[in-house]
Order: C-alpha cells, then structure tokens, then sequence
C-alpha cells in the first residue's frame, strides 16, 4: 500500500512539476521520497534554487511560510497546514520594540524558527548551522536573538565579543530531553560520543562531545571514526543517521524526543496537497517583501 501511495506521489510530482522538500523530523517513509532533505538552512537554499512550479514543503508552518516568501512566484504546498512550531511564536512583537528602544547599536537576529512577521520585525536570520558565523559577522555589539534562549545562550558562548541579550523562547521537544536519562545512556554506552543540538538546555550541551545543526549532527558521525553516539535532538533524524551509517550504533536518551507536528507531514496528505493544491502557504505581498530582507541577508551572509 505504501509503495502504492508512493508510485502515485512520483506520477502526480512530475505530471505537475514540482518538487518535495522534508526536513529531517518527517516521518521515515516521507523522506524517502522527497526530493531534498536537509534541515531549515539547506532546505531554504533549495527553495531559493528550484525551478519547479510547485513547492511541496514536509515541515512545520515557518519552513513553508519562507519558501514562499522566497518564492513569491511559485505556489507552496503544506502536507498539513496545522503542522506548527510553538517555538516560532514566543516572543512577543512589543518586546523586540522595547528592545530596539533600550540599546543603542543593536542588531535584531530572528532565528528562522519564527513567524513572519517576527522575521520582518528583524534585522537578519540565522539557522542553528549559521548563527555563530552570522553574529560574529554582525558590526553590531548588541544583539537581541529572538526566539529560542537556548540557541541564542550557545551563541553568546561561542561569541564573548557580544552582548547578546536572551529571550524567554525555546523548543518544548529540545527542552524535554532529560539529563538523567542522557546519563543513563553515557552509563550503558561509555565508548559513545554525545552529539546535541544548541535548542537542547545546557545541562545537555555540558555533558556533549559535539554541538551542531541537526546537518552539522549528521555530517559529524559520517565523518567521524567513532562506532557508537547517543544522539539528543528530534527522533526523525535517525533515518538519515542509521542509512548513511548502516555499520554504527545511534541510541537515543529513554524518552524520545518526537515533534507531534513534524509527524503530521503523512504521504496520504502529501499526496492529497499536490492532487488538490488546496494546502497553499499564503503571505501577504506587503509581510513579504519586509520579511524577505532578513532572509536574503542570511543567505549572502552565510554565503
């Protein structure tokens, strides 16, 4: 049934020219059938590059929001419109003109994990594989990062040069990971390396061989010569892990960490959205054109 489906999905994909995106948090059998997989930077770029006519993005409201608004061109299709990132709402837009009021020189950084208007409200953005190298670039000394604390703690760690200014924002998935189950794991698998995402608390991030972008995560262990790795971001990562790397072990803290919305992303929904083109991502022509100047600075400044 599901080779099925995906016969149909691959018949209807190039009747219609388009082209599936996934991020690394669908669901298995969803990123077995995109066209690119990658986290939110990657899956950015491609949007940017595609010639197709119809975008299909298989991740969570944000992620097609900045294809389209990328590509105002193009018509960009959700698998489910409902799939969210609570994340991308936490802060609130008074707070960023609070900020802009109290400190002189200050750079508004909007992690792309956020709405657009937050993305609108800002100067550049950043994914967790470019905030380090996008904040040290930056003239500015003050930096407001918006919305995930986590990140924004990471960031200012690995930039001591900045006054980076935190706020109150954070990934409940990320945030969930315990440090006592992390340790139970260090316990049953010593010869393991950690490797974490900057979203995770720093009590995770203390106790990590490596820190880096759900990519940069991947990218490690294929590289590394290192057999065996607790892994502590989103469980969906794990098929990109456990096919580029069929000979070495990937364990996960007890409690997994599994975003419910990035599971909303099904080939039946994938397949009805590009049968219908109901699913449409829809920005408003005036949001857009503010939102897309942090974007496309990001991506020259990460060039």
């Amino acid at each position: 049934m599901e080779n099925q489906m995906k016969h149909r999905i691959l018949k209807l994909k190039t009747e219609k020219n388009a082209v599936i995106l996934a991020h690394y948090y669908a669901p298995s059998e969803v990123q077995e059938i995109a066209d690119h997989v990658g986290d939110s930077f990657y899956l950015a770029k491609i949007a940017k590059q595609s010639t197709a006519d119809i975008i299909v993005f298989c991740g969570v409201s944000f992620m097609g929001e900045s294809a389209k608004i990328l590509n105002p061109e193009k018509k960009v299709l959700m698998p489910d419109l409902s799939a969210d990132c609570p994340m991308a709402h936490m802060v609130a837009p008074g707070k960023v003109e609070e900020m802009r009021g109290k400190y002189d020189d200050l750079a508004v950084v909007c992690y792309v994990n956020s709405t657009a208007e937050l993305k609108g409200m800002s100067d550049v953005c950043v994914t967790s594989s470019n905030a380090v190298e996008i904040v040290r670039s930056l003239p500015n000394k003050n930096i407001f990062f918006i919305p995930d604390r986590n990140l924004g703690r990471y960031v200012a760690e690995q930039v001591p040069e900045k006054n980076v200014i935190l706020n109150d924002g954070c990934c409940p998935i990320h945030t969930a990971i315990d440090v006592n189950e992390l340790k139970e794991e260090k316990k049953k698998h010593p010869k393991a390396l950690v490797l974490s995402h900057p979203e995770c608390e720093g009590d995770i991030l203390s106790l990590s061989d490596y820190i880096g972008s759900t990519a940069e995560i991947i990218s490690y262990a294929n590289q590394s010569a290192v057999s065996e790795f607790i892994i502590c971001t989103e469980e969906g990562v794990a098929f990109k892990l456990n096919s580029d790397n069929p000979n070495k072990q990937f364990y996960f803290p007890r409690t997994r960490a599994c975003c419910p919305d990035m599971k909303l992303n099904t080939l039946e929904k994938l397949y009805k959205a590009l049968e219908t083109e109901e699913n449409e991502v829809r920005v408003e022509e005036g949001a857009r054109k503010v939102a897309l100047a942090p974007l496309d600075k990001m991506l020259e400044l990460a060039r």
